[in-house]
């Protein structure tokens, strides 16, 4: 058979029938505020998942305020029998990634859910695309009734989250946590915001949450974690279990000294009975090449470590110590820049975190 008659054969040919696309599921969307959403520790905010109070404006620097706005370390936790769960958001900022984060990290979602053994375990991400979002974060699995944890964009401004599941299907606020289990805080810089993380989820902050299964209020402010009383005056508004203070990474020896006794004694004020950890900055990982870099580091431990003898000297009470040199690990593989965490480095300073504090939350 020449080309010609095989083609003419070939379009002669009956078509196999093809099946008829399934149609997409109606769905049911509810409002996430509606559910239980964990990590925002004040009520009093302009916009809901705001981190600092309205009446921080004009009382900490523009920096920190405009900061205070992005949705880091909060989530939302509840109980859905779907099968397929979707997402709605919409941002504030047009900026959807970072040179140092990714998008889906800056400005998507991030959902877990509780595995048959209790643990939680990741299950899928929302995409972002532009100030109006809509995604769906998993379909195809078993619609019965299962314990979901969504992490919301760690550095954009979220005005609005709804969930979409299938017509019919039952959503519901996750349980509270247990009576007397108290948040986790954590103060810092731009680590502790979590630039690095290929998503939210991967912050030495969440995995905490998770391993401790506790709420965890995130107040990290990139490039303006300074300790400043203005800031810790409503830190100290809040009731964890424990504050963490990690500031070091956006201050130098002499602001270190200066602040960290005062910021200490400003907490221990209004919670003389909750424990405090003290967090070196972790260490640059091309200091071992650069001897300005190392010697940074090495000034502001010193400077750490003197304010936590002076605490200790003065009998403050409940101050643990976390030393930073181990932070990212011994390798030098551990960040994106030197300086922000991978997941890899994330989940080495989660390892080190959890042994301080370990003995402080059992």
């Amino acid at each position: 058979m020449n080309r010609r008659h095989f083609l003419a054969a070939l379009s002669s040919a009956p078509l196999l029938a093809q099946a008829p696309a399934k149609p997409e599921p109606e769905l049911d969307w509810h409002d996430a505020k509606t559910l239980r959403v964990e990590g925002l520790g004040f009520k009093d905010v302009k916009s809901p998942y705001d981190r600092l109070p309205g009446r921080a404006e004009g009382v900490v620097r523009p920096e920190v305020w405009n900061l205070s706005r992005n949705s880091a370390g909060a989530v939302v936790r509840f109980v859905a029998a779907a099968g397929e769960i979707q997402a709605k958001w919409t941002l504030t900022g047009k900026n959807l990634a970072g040179s140092n984060i990714t998008a889906v990290a800056s400005s998507g979602l991030d959902l877990y859910a509780k595995s048959d053994s209790g643990k939680f375990r990741w299950l899928g991400i929302g995409k972002p695309t532009g100030l109006e979002n809509t995604d769906t974060l998993v379909k195809g699995i078993p619609a019965t009734p299962r314990e979901f944890m969504l992490y919301l964009p760690l550095r954009n401004n979220l005005l609005s989250l709804q969930i979409g599941v299938p017509k019919g299907s039952n959503i519901t606020a996750a349980p509270a946590r247990a009576a007397g289990s108290k948040p986790i805080l954590f103060y810092g810089t731009s680590i502790t915001h979590g630039i690095g993380a290929s998503r939210a989820g991967m912050t030495h902050v969440s995995m905490l949450g998770r391993t401790f299964q506790r709420e965890v209020i995130n107040l990290g402010f990139s490039g303006n974690g300074k300790m400043e009383p203005e800031v810790l005056q409503f830190v100290a508004e809040l009731d964890p279990a424990v504050f963490v203070l990690d500031c070091l990474p956006n201050m130098g020896a002499k602001e270190t000294r200066e602040r960290t006794v005062p910021g200490v004694k400003l907490l221990c004020a209004k919670h003389p009975t909750t424990s405090i950890v003290l967090v070196e900055d972790r260490v640059h990982q091309n200091a071992w090449l650069l001897e300005g870099t190392r010697k940074g580091h090495e000034a502001n431990h010193a400077a750490l470590r003197e304010a936590y003898e002076t605490l200790r000297t003065e009998k403050v009470p409940n101050i643990s110590y976390l030393q930073g040199n181990d932070l990212l690990g011994d390798d030098y593989e551990g960040t994106v820049d030197g300086s922000h965490p991978t997941d890899l480095g994330f989940l080495r300073q989660a390892a080190e975190f959890e042994k301080v504090l370990r003995p402080i939350l059992g």
